[in-house]
Formats: structure tokens, sequence, C-alpha cells
């Protein structure tokens, strides 16, 4: 910025538009300094380095939008952490799927009994079981997902476990509130263990001899819930992808296991 005598304190036509000084009038030397006599008058005429600046409040438009930007960019991230921190439960890979029954005929079996809890000791499960028939709409009920998502349910109409035929416990994967009873159902392999208690006080003990994936739209039901000629269990559970449209899993984990052993607890 250069400061020098301007045309009018050296006698010569002064070709500028007028500034306004301080008090307001036209005259360009109101309130300009003064240097050896002369009086100083400062510009910084327009140009493409020195843009104008900007009208009265542009600034606090532009501070508001930024704002309302940085607020959208934090909610999205939020819910992109809180997407990503959910907690994923196991899926059965493929060395896990071995077969829907034994490999020979199993004789062990038991009278009717129900079922009052099962224990998964390879994935910490201990529940104690309610017992549920048929929604009004002629599908399996299943525990009330607010009240009864640590619990695990026998279905009524089926066999009770031990006896010869198909006998079905179901459960929920997780709820609201994180993981549910059968969370790990899809991290069983053949081999593993499930132990039912019933009323009577026996114990039937089966062992793991398949764990599958299906898609709902074309869940296997008659091969899952239909008889059997030896004394089979089922266990089933929600998996596969979460549709948050409709908020269901749009798949179902389904474990099977055979009657290996029967007993009473021992007392001591």
């Amino acid at each position: 910025m250069r400061q020098g005598k301007t045309a009018a304190d050296v006698g010569g036509p002064d070709l500028r538009q007028p500034a306004q000084g301080p008090s307001g009038s036209g005259d360009p030397r109101a309130g300009s300094p003064r240097i050896g006599g002369l009086r100083v008058v400062m510009s910084w005429p327009d140009s493409q380095f020195a843009p104008a600046p900007p009208p009265r409040g542009r600034a606090r438009i532009r501070l508001s939008g930024l704002a309302g930007v940085a607020l959208i960019a934090f909610g999205a991230a939020a819910i992109g952490i809180a997407v990503l921190s959910q907690q994923h439960a196991p899926t059965p890979g493929a060395a896990a799927a071995g077969t829907v029954g034994p490999s020979a005929r199993r004789e062990p079996s038991l009278r009717r009994s129900p079922p009052v809890s099962v224990a998964i000791p390879a994935i910490g499960v201990q529940s104690d079981l309610l017992r549920l028939g048929l929604n009004p709409d002629g599908t399996i009920a299943v525990p009330n997902l607010s009240t009864s998502a640590d619990e695990a349910a026998w279905y009524k109409n089926s066999v009770t476990p031990g006896q010869i035929g198909t006998a079905i416990i179901e459960g929920h994967v997780d709820s609201d509130q994180g993981p549910a009873v059968f969370f790990r159902l899809g991290a069983l392999h053949p081999g593993d263990r499930i132990d039912v208690t019933l009323a009577d006080g026996m114990t039937a003990g089966f062992r793991v001899t398949g764990v599958r994936e299906y898609e709902k739209s074309n869940f296997p039901a008659k091969m899952i819930y239909g008889s059997t000629n030896y004394a089979s269990l089922r266990l089933v559970t929600c998996g596969g992808t979460f549709d948050y449209a409709t908020g269901h899993y749009l798949g179902s984990v389904v474990v099977f296991a055979s009657l290996v052993s029967t007993g009473r607890p021992e007392t001591s």
C-alpha cells in the first residue's frame, strides 16, 4: 500500500470519486493524516487481488451454514459408528453344516415329559424353557422380545426332547438391548453337546450333527419340523442379514442334534 500526495494537495485535478470522511461529508481530506504539512490519503482500489469485502451479514450466514453442515456430518458419523459397533452373531460356516441326522440310527429314547431347561456348554447357554404353541395366524409363537429375550422356548406341540420324533426349541438371537439367549447358536459345531432337563428329573443328552443357515424365503419347514424315526432336536433362531426397513432378519440358523444319552443327575 503506497502513501503519497493527492492531486488535490498539489493543485492538480482530482479524478477520483470523493470518499466519505468521518463526518459523513464528501471531502476525502476530512480526518486524513498530515505528513510534512501535506495531507495523505490512503487508498486500495478494487482489483482481482483485493476483492470487495462481503456485505454485512453474509459472514454470519456462511458460519450458520457451516455449522449446519457440521451437525449433519456429525449425525451421520454417529449413526455410522452405532451401526459398526453393533455386535454380530456368529454365522455357521460350511464346515459346520454336517448332517441333519445321525450317521446311524440311535436307539435311546425317553417317555414324554415336558422340558424345563436347556444347557449348551460350548456357547455358555443355560436357560429355563418356556412352553409356547401357535399364534392365531398358525405360526409358531416365540418368546416375548421385551420380557423374555434371555429365555428359550419349547414348542409344546412337538414331542418332548428324548422322545422319538422332532423336538423344537426356539430362542431370540438379539434384541434392542443386545445379545439374546441364542446369540452364539451359529458358533456351534458337530460334536457339541446339548443337555435338556425334563420335568421328571431325567436329562436328555444330545449331540450336534449339523449347523446350517437358511433364507426365510426358502425355509425348508418340512425337513426341519417334520417327524423323524429317532429322537431328534432342532434349535432355531434368526440369522443372516438384518433388514432395517422391516426390523427382521432375513434368515434362520438351525442346529440339528440327536439323542445320545439319558440319565438322572448324580446326587451326593
